[in-house]
């Protein structure tokens, strides 16, 4: 018996449209990523779920809503399923972090594990609690298919947990504002089956 899992990234946000960096500060869906939410519970609409969780932050919440109404589901909040906490750089765009605080960042840029961009999360953290909650979530709807709707860096995280890529490789796949990646777990093991499925897309995918 397997859990077909579906994972979802939120809508694009204002801030990302700006590149500004989120972390765990809030910022609502724009006019496109409102868009991609709708199109998204279209496409679902006919897919089994039996339950749907997300990040208690309120872009992931935006996302979930339009497919929890058509699936007429409750949403199911669990903080673990946050985007990454980066510290003092939440708040600020790329290129005000790399001038504020270049050590730092450099130490961002090149995915150091244990880097926590001053009083975040480092990349070790995050994937402790990533992996936790998955496989909660995975062995609690064993048959069943369920809906996540998270973050960039929790995706980044679940993707490497299924492929055995290193947290310090370069990231070399894609990771778009609610596009459908869809993966199984078998009871022992996570495997991926489809990554960065954005055909429901009525416009393009956020550059940040």
């Amino acid at each position: 018996m397997e859990t077909n899992l579906i994972v979802v990234r939120h809508g694009e946000t204002e801030w990302n449209a700006a590149g500004r960096i989120q972390g765990q500060l809030n910022s609502r869906l724009n006019e496109a990523g409102r868009a991609q939410a709708d199109a998204l519970a279209e496409r679902l609409a006919l897919e089994p779920l039996v339950a749907i969780y997300s990040s208690d932050l309120g872009r992931t919440l935006e996302t979930a809503a339009p497919t929890a109404d058509i699936q007429v589901l409750d949403i199911v909040t669990d903080a673990r399923l946050r985007e990454r906490h980066l510290g003092s750089f939440q708040g600020m765009t790329f290129k005000e972090a790399a001038v504020a605080h270049p050590e730092l960042y450099a130490a961002y840029k090149a995915r150091d594990p244990d880097a926590d961009c001053d009083g975040g999360e480092s990349l070790l953290d995050v994937r402790a609690r990533v992996e936790a909650v998955l496989l909660e979530i995975a062995a609690r709807h064993v048959g069943d298919t369920v809906l996540v709707v998270t973050h960039g860096g929790v995706l980044d995280q679940i993707y490497r947990l299924a492929t055995g890529m290193p947290l310090e490789a370069p990231r070399d796949f894609d990771i778009d504002n609610a596009s459908l990646n869809r993966l199984v777990w078998d009871g022992e093991r996570l495997r991926l089956t489809h990554w960065s499925d954005e055909l429901h897309h009525p416009v393009g995918p956020a550059e940040f």
